[in-house]
């Protein structure tokens, strides 16, 4: 799938008003559309905490609440950058969700200066994410920002 388009094609789910259907759309389309993507979702920052908010993969996670700065997705949150694992074997901060993640990225969702969200997105191969990746979940992130 072609970046540029993914991106219009999300554009256009976002014309939904609805917070949880809107975002369940987008996760639901990034599962489907991106071969690589094994588990896509979207948690919210709810005071000091990364909460579970949409969500498609291979089963659910165990992981629905992560306090800031823990794990991959709270370090993410807390400094407010994309975070790329190329082997979660390897990284320390990974909380092991599915046996079969290799790797994994994490995009914070800013709106009016500072993190609300994030999206976070495992592969079962290694590397699978790349700055072309980054960079189209960072305007992702951007849009979803809108509608959080």
């Amino acid at each position: 799938m072609d970046f540029q388009q993914a991106e219009h094609d999300i554009q256009h789910l976002l014309v939904e008003k609805k917070k949880r259907n809107c975002l369940q759309r987008v996760v639901d389309y990034l599962y489907v559309t991106f071969d690589v993507y094994s588990w896509v979702g979207i948690y919210l920052l709810q005071g000091e905490v990364l909460v579970l908010h949409s969500w498609r993969g291979q089963q659910a996670t165990e992981h629905t609440e992560i306090p800031l700065g823990e794990g991959v997705c709270g370090a993410a949150a807390a400094s407010g950058k994309t975070e790329i694992v190329d082997d979660v074997k390897a990284d320390d901060r990974y909380l092991a969700c599915f046996l079969s993640t290799q790797s994994e990225i994490v995009v914070p969702i800013w709106k009016h200066g500072k993190v609300v969200g994030e999206i976070d997105i495992d592969a079962d191969q290694r590397n699978a994410f790349t700055s072309q990746d980054a960079m189209f979940l960072e305007k992702v992130a951007d849009m979803l920002s809108t509608h959080i």
